[in-house]
């Protein structure tokens, strides 16, 4: 294995704060990142957001192995374009990549089950990886019911998963958090306050005061 330990950020939906999730797990362990697969990119990368905000000599962002110029499920993007998605490309591209870290934060687009080609999915490339799951869910109405049908789908597909990662948390509506806990069986890894701008300095200190949680991932 290239890496010593790979974790694959996926959310319960669109809009949920994978990325701002991903930089601050990957501030806290070092750990390089990369996002396989970018859809839409005319608002910048969220290669380039992460790059931006994640700032220390033992991180580095991978090169993506897909850049889709339409901000849309994978599969139909890359049909746009004349493409088809491979998970084998995938592969055979992480076993290019040159580590700066012992760990590597995969970001992947949208949720388990969106479509990467005619017959596959983000899951399958969790499997192809032999990826540690961490799992993005953010207070909304529904969010429970989408949650609990991600960890379904974390369960039926036999997942190795780390836990939660709540986001944009609201003060005195945390309520939801532990309900998720509780039915899904997964546990809380961090709680995330609501960040109104996502910089190098709201990555950092949100990261410092989660560190010790995400350590225990790798330890």
């Amino acid at each position: 294995m290239i890496y010593s330990k790979i974790f694959f950020v996926t959310g319960i939906g669109t809009d949920v704060g994978k990325t701002v999730a991903a930089g601050i797990i990957s501030r806290a362990l070092e750990a390089d990142y990369w996002k396989p697969i970018q859809a839409g990119y005319d608002g910048g990368t969220d290669s380039e957001r992460i790059r931006s905000v994640v700032q220390t000599s033992r991180f580095f962002v991978q090169p993506e192995v897909y850049r889709l110029q339409r901000p849309a499920s994978p599969h139909i993007a890359a049909r746009e374009e004349s493409v088809r998605i491979s998970i084998d490309e995938i592969v055979q591209a992480y076993k290019r990549l040159t580590p700066k870290s012992t760990c590597l934060v995969i970001e992947g687009a949208g949720g388990l089950l969106v479509p990467v080609n005619e017959t596959q999915f983000i899951s399958d490339i969790i499997v192809a990886l032999g990826a540690k799951v961490i799992l993005v869910s953010r207070n909304y109405l529904g969010s429970i019911n989408h949650s609990l049908l991600t960890a379904e789908v974390c369960r039926q597909r036999k997942l190795d998963v780390a836990g939660w990662v709540f986001n944009d948390r609201v003060d005195g509506l945390a309520d939801y958090e532990d309900e998720i806990v509780r039915w899904s069986g997964y546990p809380k890894l961090a709680s995330v306050p609501h960040l109104p701008v996502m910089n190098a300095q709201t990555i950092d200190s949100v990261a410092a005061s989660m560190r010790e949680n995400f350590l225990r991932l790798v330890n």
